[in-house]
Formats: structure tokens, C-alpha cells, sequence
């Protein structure tokens, strides 16, 4: 019997939660994007479940996107991960999310670079090469100020993911724009991924696993900025 897997998609708005078995898709469901909250997250994980007759023990394997992204979004998403596979005794293993946007552009894309929204002008960014059906990474996730990314860019690349949504009139025109209903990572996707480095041996720990932010929230730069202005004690 094919691994029966559950995948997790919350790095952006339009979360999403899927069941495979293997690399086979048996469902996906979008979740409303006003709607994305840990409460609101186990009803569609259980509406899965039940689309597939699964009881939550027959889950071997979940999968989930561990960023970059929405701070509050990988962290409902990987604890839900977490949550669940330590309760029914499964594995859990984590895929990054730029690889997932990278995988879902389409296949004649030689050179792709992916990109999520970082907000302050600024871009999560990884490049990837693709021959064939094989993805490798050219370079490793990194945050990069919109213009400078801009400015970078080589003929004959070709550019996918949310983060384009506001920057597509300013790509230079030998770039390639993937279309955008392939911009948005899926959780089928992150499932696929998942199964592919299972099967080749690959394991997460449970207890280790955690949200890649690749940055500090605004919260606790704001902290840090109050902790280096006050003064030195006598």
C-alpha cells in the first residue's frame, strides 16, 4: 500500500490541506483566506480525512511547508504538523516553501527564481535549476531588496511566485513571468516533495522541527531596537 500522507500548505493567505497517497493527489481543499486560524484548521484537515474515509491513524506521513512566509501562518501550520503526527504516531517532514513554488512552474523552465513577499520592499528569494523532471538549488534562501532583485535578474530566467504580485509591470521583458495560477504553493505540491525525499531515505525529527522565518518579526526588532537605545547602568 502507497504512504498515506496529509500536507500542509499555511506560508501565505490561501492555505491549503491535501491527501495523497504517494505521489498521488486524492484531495485538496483551499481554505478561505479570512478564515486561516489554528480553530479553523482542524475542520479541514478532518473534512480530508473524511473525503478519503481515512481515520486519522491511517495517516503514516505529514508533510508541511516550513517557510519563508506568514509568521503566524508556518506556525499554525508546522504545530498542526506537529500536533497531529505526535498523536497518531506518524513521521512529519518539512519542505521549504520556495521549492514548492519553484516545482508547481512548468517544466520547460531551465533557470527559475522564486520569490515571496518579505514586506519593506524587500523579497524571500531562491533560484533553482530544472532539467527534466529534476530540481536542484542554485542558491539558498535568502531576503533581497526588491530593486536589487530587479536589477539582477539574467535574460532567460524565469520568474514565479506570490511575490510577484505587485512587481510583474516592472520584470524585464527577456525574463520569463510564469503565469500566475502557478504562483501560489500548494499542499499537494509540499506532499509530492515530501514523499520524493522520504522515499529516497531522507527523515525530519518530530521534536526539531520548526518554521524557517529567515528573519526576526517586527515585534522583537522593535525589541531589540528598545534594548540597544537605553542607556548603559552606572
Amino acid at each position: 500500500m502507497a504512504l498515506r500522507i496529509l500536507a500542509l500548505e499555511t506560508s501565505t493567505l490561501d492555505a491549503s490541506v491535501a491527501v495523497l497517497e504517494g505521489e498521488r493527489i486524492l484531495g485538496q481543499l483551499t481554505m478561505d483566506r479570512t478564515r486561516r486560524t489554528a480553530q479553523c484548521f482542524a475542520p479541514a484537515i478532518a473534512d480530508q480525512l473524511h473525503s478519503v474515509l481515512w481515520r486519522p491513524q491511517d495517516v503514516q506521513l505529514v508533510a508541511v511547508a516550513v517557510g519563508p512566509g506568514s509568521f503566524t501562518g508556518l506556525r499554525v501550520g508546522v504545530t498542526a504538523a506537529k500536533t497531529f503526527a505526535y498523536a497518531v504516531g506518524a513521521e512529519v517532514f518539512g519542505i521549504h516553501t520556495l521549492t514548492v513554488i519553484a516545482r508547481q512552474a512548468p517544466t520547460q523552465a531551465g533557470f527559475i527564481s522564486a520569490v515571496l513577499d518579505a514586506q519593506r520592499q524587500q523579497l524571500f528569494v531562491a533560484d533553482f535549476h530544472r532539467r527534466d523532471d529534476e530540481l536542484t538549488e542554485a542558491s539558498q534562501p535568502r531576503i533581497v531588496d526588491v530593486d536589487q532583485w530587479l536589477a539582477e535578474l539574467s535574460p532567460g530566467t524565469a520568474v514565479t511566485g506570490p511575490g510577484l504580485a505587485r512587481l510583474c509591470d516592472r520584470i524585464p521583458a527577456e525574463v520569463q513571468v510564469i503565469a500566475a495560477s502557478h504562483w501560489t504553493p500548494q499542499a499537494a505540491t509540499v506532499g509530492r516533495l515530501a514523499y520524493v525525499e522520504y522515499q529516497s531515505g531522507t527523515r525530519h525529527d518530530l521534536w526539531t522541527l520548526n518554521p524557517r522565518y529567515y528573519r526576526s518579526s517586527a515585534a522583537e526588532e522593535q525589541w531589540r531596537g528598545r534594548s540597544q537605545d537605553r542607556p548603559a547602568p552606572p
